[in-house]
C-alpha cells in the first residue's frame, strides 16, 4: 500500500469519525500496516460541518495531515463545496447520492456514489450510514482488505451493535461490488486503487 491520504466529510451527526477510525484500524491493527487519524467539527458540532483526515501507508507517517486526498469520501453538499477542491487529479470521490450534488470537478476525478442512507434505512437504522460508506469505499477503492474492515467494524462498535454495523459494511461492499461490476462490463475502466497516491 502506497502512502494515501484520504478525507471524509459530512455533519456531525452522521459517524465521520468513526468512519475514519475502523479505516485506520483496518489497515494498521488488522493489516499490520500504519495509519494516522485527525478530526475536525464545525462550531454547532451535532449538524455542523465534520471531517476526518485519514493517511495509510505500508511504511511510518512522518506527516500526520492530509496536504491534497487522493480519496474524497463526501456525505453532505456542504462538504463537497467545502473539500473537493483539494482533491487530487484523478481522484476518487465517493459521495452519498441522496445528500450530494456533484458537478465542477477535476480532470480524471472519478465519481462513485451511494444511496447510503436509503440502504441503512432498508436495515432499520438510518445511523448506519457511516458504515454502509465504509463498504462501499472497501469495495470501488480495494485499498484496504474487506475482512479487516469486518474486523475493525465489530471492534470499534458496541457489542450489541455489531451485526446491525456488520450488516451495514456488508449492504455498502454489495453495492460497490456490483457498480464496479457494472462499470467494467459497460467497458469502462477500473484500476484498483484508481491514482498515483505517492508524489
Amino acid at each position: 500500500m502506497l502512502l494515501t491520504e484520504i478525507r471524509l466529510a459530512g455533519f456531525g451527526g452522521q459517524g465521520v469519525i468513526l468512519s475514519a477510525i475502523v479505516i485506520g484500524k483496518a489497515a494498521s491493527v488488522f493489516e499490520g500496516g500504519f495509519a494516522t487519524m485527525t478530526q475536525s467539527f464545525g462550531p454547532e458540532a451535532r449538524g455542523g460541518a465534520c471531517s476526518a483526515q485519514c493517511i495509510l501507508s505500508d511504511s511510518p507517517i512522518l506527516y500526520p495531515y492530509v496536504t491534497r486526498p487522493g480519496i474524497l469520501v463526501v456525505m453532505s453538499q456542504e462538504a463537497y463545496s467545502k473539500f473537493t477542491p483539494e482533491l487530487k487529479e484523478n481522484g476518487i470521490l465517493i459521495v452519498e447520492e441522496d445528500l450530494v450534488r456533484v458537478g465542477d470537478l477535476k480532470p480524471g476525478v472519478k465519481v462513485y456514489s451511494v444511496p447510503a442512507t436509503r440502504l441503512a434505512e432498508e436495515l432499520g437504522k438510518r445511523m448506519v450510514l457511516n458504515i454502509v460508506m465504509v463498504g462501499f469505499f472497501a469495495a470501488v477503492t480495494g485499498l484496504v482488505d474487506a475482512e479487516a474492515l469486518r474486523k475493525a467494524v465489530a471492534d470499534s462498535v458496541p457489542a450489541h451493535f455489531a451485526e446491525l454495523n456488520l450488516n451495514a459494511f456488508n449492504k455498502g461492499f454489495e453495492y460497490g461490488t456490483a457498480k464496479v461490476k457494472e462499470i467494467v462490463e459497460a467497458g469502462g475502466e477500473h484500476e484498483v486503487p484508481a491514482i498515483p497516491f505517492a508524489e
